[in-house]
């Protein structure tokens, strides 16, 4: 399945959502993450990210489509996350 993540939380918990999103998906703007993941690995991720947040402060957005071949993504402007290579 593809994952889109978005989030909008305290800026306390920020680092620690952005830290565990970062080890199932691939950031692409501020707050959003995307990538193809099993079902397995979401729910782990999931319930990481859930244990962090506040639910009265908190949002977090799941966009779960089962066949990425259904996406159809355009970008404008400079695309991010291509961070594959660290020095």
């Amino acid at each position: 399945m593809y994952v889109i993540i978005t989030y909008d939380v305290n800026e306390r918990r920020v680092g620690k959502i952005c830290k565990k999103l970062k080890a199932h998906l691939t950031w692409t703007q501020n707050s959003v993450f995307e990538g193809e993941v099993t079902k397995g690995p979401f729910l782990k991720c999931r319930q990481e990210v859930e244990s962090i947040i506040n639910i009265n402060e908190d949002s977090i957005y799941y966009y779960i489509v089962e066949n990425p071949k259904h996406i159809r993504k355009e970008i404008i402007g400079e695309e991010k996350g291509q961070f594959d290579c660290f020095f």
